[in-house]
């Protein structure tokens, strides 16, 4: 997983085009590569070729017509000695083309028996970005799911939204022909939480040319005479009353009936100014206002007593400094 490797294919033009220049280069998702002559016990996340891929095609006692580095055309087809026709490779498991060009050979040997080797994988790039600790193209060497490529991305980052979205890439060689429904439904969004749980309906298996994005969280901002002023991602609701508390509480001299909220609405550039009681909504005789994205809580000071306390302040430090007498 650690090692990147630097490679594009057709698959992953769209990828680039969305992400306006490449990503780190591709890591590799790995499975053992199997020699594999015809059987039909392969799990079915058994890796399929596609265009781009490169083969080793080796038959038996039969060193003139045995192949290294066959490239997987676009159009998914591969060409062998003898053979008039293009031979399909794309779809087809390493057990599944050796079969299929040993039939081909029969006409010229009796029992040909040939083995086909993956020797690169490059049809299967998938890209994850956005609130990942780890923006990558993955090669996939085998069929993985949205929840394994997370971890991969290690993880979420504390700015995560609560939405994952993939971006499903349209192939003309895909194994699964898309329906017109597929097609329509080319961007899926799952809750990043039932991902995480690793739910069956929010952790599908990726495509190739798959991006998975992960959005940030809106924001909120608290600001003004808090004791921690900061940033709040807007993963679930929150009260301005409760982010106000999440910046540590009010400091003394605070005008509590007069905190700020501003406010852009949708579609204008001009912020609306909204004046909150705190204290009215401490004493339930107001309502919590639920905050929006891009909200600025503005905790003003009370200036008369700030400046009272300064004086205070001063005057005790100035007398402290006197020197002290004794009235007999």
């Amino acid at each position: 997983m650690n090692n990147k490797i630097c490679s594009i294919t057709l698959c992953l033009a769209v990828s680039q085009l969305a992400l306006g220049q490449a990503p780190h280069q591709p890591a590799v998702v790995t499975s053992q590569t199997v020699t594999t002559s015809v059987n039909t016990g392969e799990p079915d996340d058994r890796y399929r070729i596609g265009p781009g891929d490169v083969l080793d095609i080796r038959i038996l006692n039969r060193p003139n017509l045995s192949r290294e580095s066959v490239r997987v055309e676009g159009n998914g087809m591969i060409r062998m000695p003898l053979i008039d026709t293009e031979i399909p490779a794309a779809c087809q498991t390493e057990g599944e083309l050796a079969k299929a060009i040993a039939s081909r050979y029969l006409k010229f040997y009796r029992n040909p028996q040939v083995d086909v080797f993956i020797k690169g994988y490059h049809s299967r790039q998938v890209a994850i970005i956005g609130a990942v600790n780890d923006q990558s193209r993955f090669e996939l060497q085998r069929r993985v799911r949205l929840l394994e490529l997370l971890t991969y991305a290690k993880g979420p980052t504390p700015k995560a939204g609560q939405t994952i979205n993939v971006v499903h890439s349209p192939q003309a060689w895909a194994c699964n022909k898309p329906s017109d429904d597929d097609v329509a439904t080319a961007f899926s969004s799952f809750k990043l939480s039932e991902t995480l749980q690793g739910h069956p309906n929010a952790n599908p298996y990726l495509e190739p040319g798959d991006i998975v994005t992960l959005p940030e969280a809106d924001q909120v901002y608290v600001v003004g005479n808090v004791f921690s002023p900061l940033t709040i991602p807007l993963k679930e609701p929150v009260s301005l009353s409760r982010a106000i508390a999440m910046a540590g509480g009010v400091r003394q001299d605070t005008k509590k009936d007069k905190i700020r909220l501003l406010r852009q609405e949708p579609g204008s550039p001009t912020k609306k100014e909204i004046i909150v009681d705190l204290s009215a909504i401490e004493k339930k005789r107001a309502e919590d206002i639920a905050l929006m994205p891009n909200d600025i809580v503005e905790v003003q000071t009370s200036e008369g007593k700030a400046l009272l306390r300064s004086l205070v302040t001063g005057a005790g430090s100035s007398v402290a400094q006197l020197p002290i007498r004794v009235i007999p």
